[in-house]
Order: C-alpha cells, then structure tokens, then sequence
C-alpha cells in the first residue's frame, strides 16, 4: 500500500492534513490487467458512467485532460505516451486515434471505452490507465466543476459536482477545520506548489467502489471478538495528491484507493499504537461517521494487542 503510517496522528482531528511533495515525488500509479482497481473501475464504466463521469454545466475540461496527459507521460511513459494522433495506455492495449478507440488489448477494455460518449473516452482512458481517480479544482471559485471518480467511499459525486468546497464537506463529522479552511485551501492548491495528503478509515468492506447507490454498508459482525473482528476488518487508505495548474488557477486532485486486510497490512508495533491512538481519541461523531462505533473497543482491543503493550 501507498499509505504513510506518519499521517495517522493523534488526538484525531477532521483536518486537511496537507504536506508538500518532494521534488520527483510521483502522483499516479499505472493499472494493469487482473489488477483489482483496474477491474472495479472498468465494472463501474461499463455498467455506472454516468455515476462517475461529470461535469458542471459548461465546463470544459480538455485544457485540464491535457495538462494530466503530460503529466502521466513525464511520470510514466510506459503508461500512457502521446503522438501526432492521439494517446495509447501501452499497458492496456488500448489508445484514442481523436476520439475513436483504436487497440488490441483486453475486449472489455476497448468495449468499455468505445461505449462512452465521444468527448468522455479520454477521461475514460485515463481513469482505466492508472489506479487514481480524478477531480478538477477551481481556484477562484473554491468548486469542483469535473469529476472521473470511480471508486468513492460512501458519497455520490452526482452529489458534488459543481459545489462549493464548504457544500462538498458539509456532511463530514467535526468539519469545522474542513469548512474554514475551504477557500483557503482552493487558492493553496492550484498554485505552484504540489501537495499530498493521506485519509484512513477501518472498515468491514472489502471492496473499493463504496459509491452509496452501489453498495450498501456491510454491518460489523456483533458476536465476534476481537481477534475475529480484526480478521474480517479492511484498512482502507486515500492517498490524496494536487497537480496543479497555476495558469488556469485550477489543479487536477487524484484519489488513490487502497484496501488490505487489517491484519495483514498493519504488522509492525508502532503502525498498532499509531492507529490504537487516533481510534481511542475519534470523537461519537467521528465514530458514526465511519460507522466504527459498534467495533471501536474490540478494535482498540486488537490494536493494543498487536503493539505489544505500546499502545496507551
């Protein structure tokens, strides 16, 4: 997993949490066939596009797709690489000639891309090409006018689209540092600084796409312990990056979805007590929030165990 141990702090607070990248730090992460991302993603294209792909009335996003092309291709020219033409994604088989699918990879890929309206099969490509998922973040207006997110967790980007930063994080528990912060926060990332930040949450759901009209919460087990508890937990990480685009006053957010098994991602002491820490200091709010209420003491239970007594 891509996750930092380090940004899992305690006491725990709903709060940005942006640090600056290092220089050469990568933002995307190429997909491959039989990869699990890449198979939920290519699931919800072919059977929800219109649940993942959207625009606010009006807004064009080619200026916004081709600055992340460049961006794809400076990182990961095996990935994605540009011509005269069009674009290809080497790794899928799979390319635009203008907006007409052209390759020989895998056929649910070229049927999933040739399916989407003509002006989406970049967006499409793109989304399928790498792990991440994708927004557009307007500087000036602190809204999010483009979306290409496949694999939520627990929110509808119909629901988002075109909203101020403040709406989009209205419904999130103890948001007031979110909520102050908004305005801020959209003028700092689309300067020309590049930024990350890392979101974690346990959860009893295996999968990725966690859109709320797609998959409906998995309930914790009540009569297991905690060490069954654990078993069937899942640590699910955002890596959460800004590429941005000072010109336009605009940045390309990326959400990198990762889920493991909770016992078998979380094997070292201090990653226990790190976790054990923030989960104990989660406000009720928090708690219901991430639905982590009716599992918190069993979780605590389990943490403490696996960090060998560092935990407090």
């Amino acid at each position: 997993m891509a996750f930092d141990f380090a940004a899992v702090t305690a006491p725990f607070r709903m709060q940005p949490g942006l640090r600056a990248l290092a220089p050469g730090a990568a933002q995307l992460t190429p997909s491959r066939p039989g990869e699990r991302a890449l198979e939920e993603k290519l699931a919800v294209l072919t059977q929800h596009a219109d649940q993942a792909l959207l625009a606010a009335p009006g807004f064009q996003a080619g200026a916004a797709l081709q600055a992340l092309c460049a961006h794809a291709e400076a990182e990961h020219p095996q990935a994605l690489q540009r011509n005269a033409d069009g674009v290809r994604a080497p790794l899928l088989g799979w390319g635009l000639r203008g907006d007409v699918v052209v390759g020989d990879g895998p056929a649910e890929i070229g049927r999933c891309l040739g399916a989407l309206p003509a002006p989406w099969r970049l967006a499409g490509l793109l989304s399928l090409a790498f792990a991440e998922d994708f927004a557009v973040i307007d500087g000036q207006t602190a809204t999010i006018p483009w979306l290409a997110v496949c694999l939520p967790s627990h929110w509808s980007p119909q629901e988002k689209i075109g909203r101020h930063f403040a709406q989009v994080h209205a419904p999130v528990a103890d948001n007031r540092l979110l909520l102050a912060a908004s305005d801020h926060l959209a003028r700092l990332v689309t300067g020309t600084q590049r930024w990350e930040r890392f979101v974690w949450t346990i959860t009893p759901e295996v999968r990725l796409d966690m859109h709320p009209q797609r998959t409906p919460k998995r309930l914790w087990p009540e009569d297991a312990d905690a060490e069954g508890l654990a078993r069937s937990a899942f640590l699910r990480t955002e890596r959460q990056t800004f590429i941005p685009l000072p010109e336009s006053h605009q940045a390309i957010f990326t959400i990198h979805v990762e889920s493991g098994p909770l016992a078998e991602v979380v094997t070292a002491a201090d990653e226990a007590a790190a976790l054990h820490a923030a989960l104990a200091t989660m406000s009720e709010a928090v708690l219901a929030y991430r639905s982590l209420a009716p599992a918190r003491d069993r979780l605590l239970e389990w943490l403490a165990a696996r960090a060998g007594g560092a935990a407090r």
